[in-house]
């Protein structure tokens, strides 16, 4: 049932489902199976590999769970054919649940009491015979606890509610119908709106649960937590529910003001409660998914962000009080030398940084500065920018300055992993050495950090963590397995991210590289103590040895497809060192003629394609984004300024976009393009070079309004995005976006994902979804 509930939700057949689902269980890891194991699988990619994997686990928690609740049903001797089948038709927990009710173990309740006196009975009397009148019928049943016909009626009540929220099938269908007719609203607790102002757009608030997407679901679920909004989940009309409750037990409400009165209560006191407690549970699950998947793709981009390669580096880590801590590295990464110069206030020590930065850059051939973000990153920009100028004047090589992200440097930086990596440098100093790295290569350098502290998350602090490290360990290994590592210069943390590599395998593999020296082919990595048969087959296509051995070492090609490459080599009379590169040949090749019963067509096409570019790099070629000069602070910034940037960060409403000023500015999902877009990672992603207009500024509340669109004008009215190519249209963006919500006007709050209404702030538009404040 697992395979064909798999097989029907990816839309793939049974058979790769089975496939794939037995290469997991024999421990493959999921870069392996997708790049060395396509006959089996179809050609799954990672993505969907991931998604396979992670239903496979919940469905067999499923049945898992379905095994113990059939055993305590079983216990209790209440199992029925009808009821095994249910249970093994489930394919949710919620509808599993929704079935075991009846029989779960509970504390005593009002409804046990009224059992146990004798009045079930009675409730069968009212609900066959409804035209009874209730007071008669209850006189006969006056007993110890019950002793007058109101209590005997309170308890045949209690009886009928309990009935009411045990049974599956109507528990099921009412909390469907209130997540499908019900709307969240919100209202500011009283006295809470100074230091609130943040969720100030949330103040009087109201949409739709089917409409919430998922950065607003956690904007207003952190409002609640932090005691600034008071939160309400509307189901609709009352009389909508009580009428599904009348007609499932097939009661008359209109002969009975009893009946009428207990399917009331049954629904305000019982039904209402339950369904609300599932539908908070199910907007934050989807809420989290939404987060999680924004925060994976953003992630994914800053891994696979462009090299700018194997050139020794300056790197600055600017500051005023404290200084510019800089540090030289080699094109290897190696460190050669670190320093502090005061090139701004208070010391001022501007001509003596200049010189000195020359020195050190003249001394070791420095090609880049790489300059970080954060505070003073301007002026230590105009800074490199004047160092260049002297080492050309004086005949030297021009260094290029780049602006790079230094988010999670300092994290690096105290971090045990660079105490270890630089045990007798200052804390400040490995700042500059991240930064300074992670502009030779981003991947190489990131893995080092806790990916949370890579500063692309969307309310990463309020999704479930296990469930955040877990996808986010899956984006950086499905990305360095991607490019593929140097065997012979990657440091152990870049090594723990290979597909089979542990942490331990990775200390061994650098602790082999320091006592042997380079490793001259792949298969002396099963020289590496601890090093299988078994993780040798997960790791070795991912690692790469330039001027080893064997040529095919530089490659993505497997040791175990090795004998593929021979019969090729074989049939055109070359030597494989001939066959790599030469795109003639390989591009006469019919991948079908080399194919047996262990390689099939998909591994022979991916080695052919291998061997025509190996070891290629599918990031991205590196540029830069120039800022504009005399542009260094938000109160610099005009509106109609057209300004290059990078674009830092990408979320469900938007992109934020470094243009230089130390605060980023947003790109709303309305201002992207002149089609509509649903998804803002169709049009931009974390680490591109952009282009953006600026349409408002505001100094005071360090907001900056942009857009792509570089014929928009400010003040203008937004022209309203057409329905087409870019991203698709989007039925939960738009005007319906914007659409009144209950007690609330037409302002930005309720847009992200649509157009602004008249009047509204594209940058209102972060305040509105609470991102970083």
């Amino acid at each position: 049932m697992i395979i064909s509930t798999i097989a029907r939700e990816l839309g793939v057949p049974e058979a790769h489902v089975r496939a794939t689902v037995a290469l997991l269980d024999e421990g493959n890891t999921v870069p392996f199976i997708a790049r060395y194991r396509k006959e089996a699988t179809g050609g799954l990619d990672d993505t969907q590999l991931r998604q396979l994997e992670e239903r496979l686990g919940y469905l067999r928690e499923l049945e898992d769970r379905k095994a113990t609740i059939l055993a305590a049903i079983e216990e209790q001797g209440k199992l029925t054919d009808d009821l095994r089948a249910l249970i093994a038709a489930c394919e949710s927990k919620a509808r599993l649940e929704d079935l075991y009710l009846p029989f779960k173990k509970r504390r005593k309740t009002k409804a046990d009491t009224a059992r146990e006196a004798g009045l079930e009975p009675l409730v069968d009397t009212l609900t066959t015979e409804q035209d009874t009148d209730a007071e008669k019928a209850a006189a006969g049943y006056i007993c110890e606890g019950f002793e007058d016909t109101k209590k005997v009626l309170d308890g045949a009540r209690a009886i009928l509610i309990d009935q009411f929220a045990t049974d599956a099938d109507l528990v099921g269908e009412v909390r469907e119908e209130m997540y499908r007719r019900g709307r969240m609203s919100a209202t500011v607790v009283e006295g809470r709106e100074q230091e609130g102002a943040k969720f100030k757009d949330y103040f009087e608030f109201s949409e739709p649960f089917t409409r919430l997407p998922s950065h607003r679901i956690l904007a207003l679920l952190r409002g609640e937590k932090e005691g600034v909004l008071h939160l309400d989940l509307d189901a609709g009309d009352d009389e909508f529910y009580q009428g599904l409750i009348a007609d499932r037990f097939d009661l008359d409400v209109t002969a009975s003001t009893w009946l009428a009165d207990a399917v009331r209560w049954g629904w305000r006191t019982k039904l209402y409660v339950s369904s609300g407690l599932d539908v908070r549970m199910r907007l934050k699950e989807h809420a989290e998914a939404g987060a999680l998947d924004v925060f994976a793709t953003n992630l994914r981009d800053v891994l696979l962000a462009a090299p700018a390669g194997q050139r020794a580096t300056l790197g600055l880590d600017p500051g005023y009080r404290n200084g510019v801590k800089t540090a030289v590295v080699d094109p290897t990464g190696k460190v050669l030398a670190t320093t502090i110069i005061h090139p701004h206030q208070p010391q001022n020590r501007w001509d003596s940084a200049v010189r000195e930065l020359a020195d050190l850059c003249a001394t070791h051939g420095v090609e880049l500065i790489a300059v970080g973000n954060g505070t003073a990153s301007r002026e230590t920009e105009k800074l490199s920018h004047q160092v260049a100028d002297l080492l050309a004047k004086a005949g030297g090589r021009k260094p290029t300055t780049v602006v790079v992200s230094e988010s999670g440097a300092s994290v690096y930086s105290a971090s045990s992993l660079a105490a270890a990596e630089f045990p007798d440098m200052d804390v400040s100093l490995r700042g500059a050495v991240s930064i300074a790295r992670r502009l030779q290569d981003p991947l190489a350098e990131l893995v080092k950090i806790d990916p949370k502290s890579i500063g692309v998350g969307q309310y990463q602090h309020d999704v479930n963590q296990t469930q955040l490290a877990r996808t986010l360990d899956g984006v950086v290994e499905d990305a360095v397995n991607a490019v593929g590592v140097d065997l012979n210069t990657a440091s152990a943390p870049l090594l723990t991210r290979v597909a089979g590599i542990s942490s331990t395998l990775a200390d061994n593999i650098v602790g082999w590289r320091d006592e042997h020296g380079r490793f001259p082919s792949r298969r002396t990595l099963k020289d590496v103590p601890r090093l299988g048969p078994k993780a040798f087959q997960q790791c070795a296509g991912f690692l790469r040895i330039t001027g080893g051995e064997d040529p095919l070492d530089a490659s993505a090609v497997h040791p175990e497809a090795y004998p593929v490459v021979r019969r090729i080599a074989k049939a055109t009379g070359l030597g494989v060192a001939d066959l790599i590169g030469n795109s003639r040949v390989l591009g006469s090749l019919n991948p079908a003629d080399f194919t047996d019963d262990k390689f099939g067509l998909p591994t022979v096409t991916d080695i052919i394609a291998e061997l025509d570019k190996p070891g290629r790099d599918p990031r991205p070629e590196f540029t830069t984004a120039t800022f504009k000069e005399g542009v260094e602070k938000i109160s610099d910034l005009t509106p109609g300024m057209i300004l290059e940037g990078t674009v830092t960060n990408v979320a469900a409403f938007g992109a934020f976009v470094d243009v230089g000023v130390h605060q980023d500015g947003l790109v709303h999902v309305s201002a992207m393009s002149t089609k509509f877009v649903e998804d803002p990672h169709t049009v931009v992603r974390s680490g591109q070079v952009v282009k953006v207009k600026v349409m408002e500024v505001d100094v005071d509340r360090k907001r900056i309004g942009l857009s792509l669109r570089l014929d928009d004008e400010p003040g203008a009215p937004a022209p309203k995005p057409q329905r087409g190519s870019a991203g698709g249209g989007n039925r939960n963006s738009g005007n319906r976006g914007g659409r009144k919500g209950r007690g609330g006007g037409q302002g930005a709050r309720g847009n992200a994902g649509g157009r602004p209404a008249p009047g509204g702030s594209l940058a209102d538009a972060l305040k509105k979804a609470g991102f970083g404040n």
